[in-house]
């Protein structure tokens, strides 16, 4: 169960009224509570720490293991009942099988392999279910005639993207910014003739909305060096179990009390001295006082309530948009064994459906199981994902393509704010550089997507690059 607002501000009166400041009168007491001060609560409920990771996703989490690593003190603070983020792991409880529905890959790189290896999980290469695609316009239901072309532009492709670096690790662009990361991603494909490889990308880089309307830095962010590396070898792994969520129902248990989980961050004050950081955990507010802060959340200013951000912080954050997007497990019947439904479109560029809309329903390997995947360039209620995603699945049946029955949505999450971006201009004015010049300011770092790639191994390796300076 999560905090409410009603529930977080009673918390906190509770807290600066009540028994831990007996020694303040009941209205200094709140209004010290109020501003984080130290003086609200007695030392049983301050936590001292050399570092507060605020996010418990992909980044917080390992964040926090490796500054444990390297001898340091950490407190990191999650809003959900669990760490993982995006990670999230259907179990079905009629054959007890399990279905990863957010991160379901990973690069095969050493720190992967290390960083589950500590836990004691074994990866394997990914493997299919030996499904057959079969090519749908969700839009009438109707079967598309459609050969996805062979991908034959994608050593092309890798070469020239290997000129701007590792920016699917750090995303920071050579200054001055070249044109080409500027310029959307469709001029790109048509100046270095690269059409082979725009459904492979689509289909690999789903999230990331019209991409071919976006500048190219983005695409290029995602669909990186690693992935296309990966993609070139049949390199991809995952869990062994099927279960990519134990990496960090494990690392919670490493992390032990050092994990504030169900908690909501009210305040953050950064000084010369110190970061306070007031805090709603389901046992009573809390004060964090620490010597550092690292921020993991997305980067809109909508999710930074409470914090003292300066004007740098408020500006940069400000031109952030995101895009959208959303997964889950349907159970259905009438889709023939091993079939696969992938959307397109039978007009339009590259056979490209438009969005928002299902990327594909893919058999998971438990028998009336299907994985859904849905995007959109903007955010959109949930409850309009979800009767969408009915809808377009039983279009399918009404127009005779195959007699398929939708039986239940047996789980739903939503990936958004998913894939942050900001306009050409600002790329070409060197927002990222800026972006990256936070690093270290008013004691706080920052790291995640919007920071490296949608993509937990480029995350991980880019932490690696600032544990050194985080921990000094």
């Amino acid at each position: 169960m999560g905090l409410t607002r009603k529930r977080m501000l009673g918390l906190m009166g509770a807290t600066a009224a009540g028994s831990v400041t007996a020694s303040l009168s009941s209205s200094a007491a709140q209004a010290a509570a109020a501003r984080g001060t130290a003086a609200a609560f007695t030392e049983s409920h301050v936590i001292h720490r050399d570092v507060c990771v605020i996010g418990g996703g992909s980044a917080g989490t390992y964040t926090a293991t490796r500054l444990g690593d390297l001898g340091k003190s950490v407190v990191l603070v999650e809003a959900k009942d669990r760490l993982g983020g995006h990670t999230e792991t259907y179990h079905d409880p009629v054959t007890g099988g399990t279905v990863d529905i957010g991160v379901i890959v990973f690069e095969d790189d050493p720190l992967v392999h290390r960083h589950f290896g500590r836990f004691g999980i074994d990866l394997v290469p990914v493997g299919g279910f030996g499904t057959t695609n079969r090519y749908v316009d969700f839009r009438t239901g109707r079967a598309v005639d459609y050969t996805p072309p062979v991908p034959a532009a994608l050593p092309t492709y890798f070469e020239l993207i290997s000129r701007y670096g590792p920016i699917d690790t750090v995303f920071n662009l050579p200054d001055p910014v070249p044109q080409d990361l500027v310029a959307s991603f469709a001029d790109f494909v048509d100046k270095y003739d690269l059409d082979s490889v725009v459904p492979l990308i689509f289909n690999y880089g789903q999230g990331l909305g019209d991409f071919l309307d976006l500048p190219a830095a983005y695409t290029i962010n995602n669909f990186g060096l690693g992935v296309v590396r990966n993609i070139l070898s049949g390199s991809f792994i995952t869990t062994a179990a099927h279960d990519n969520s134990l990496l960090y129902e494990r690392a919670t248990t490493h992390l032990g009390d050092d994990v504030l989980l169900e908690s909501q961050v009210l305040r953050v004050d950064r000084s010369a001295g110190e970061v306070r950081v007031l805090v709603a955990t389901p046992d009573g507010a809390r004060l964090i006082r620490a010597k550092k802060l690292v921020v993991t959340i997305p980067p809109l200013l909508r999710g930074f309530a409470g914090f003292d951000l300066d004007a740098v912080e408020r500006s940069l954050f400000g031109q952030f948009v995101s895009g959208a997007y959303y997964t889950g497990v349907v159970r259905l019947s009438g889709v023939p064994e091993g079939v696969s439904l992938e959307n397109v479109a039978p007009e339009t560029p590259y056979n490209l459906p438009p969005l928002p809309g299902l990327y594909q329903v893919s058999p998971t390997g438990i028998p009336g199981l299907y994985n859904v995947k849905y995007g959109s360039p903007a955010p959109l209620p949930a409850d309009r994902v979800r009767r969408n995603i009915r809808a377009d699945i039983e279009r399918v049946a009404a127009a005779g393509t195959y007699p398929v029955k939708f039986e239940d949505l047996e789980v739903f999450a939503s990936h958004t704010p998913f894939e942050l971006h900001v306009a050409p201009a600002a790329i070409a004015r060197g927002f990222y550089g800026k972006l990256h010049g936070l690093q270290g300011r008013n004691r706080t770092y920052y790291t995640g997507a919007a920071f490296h790639s949608h993509n937990s191994t480029r995350i991980w390796n880019g932490i690696e690059g600032l544990l050194p300076s985080i921990a000094a």
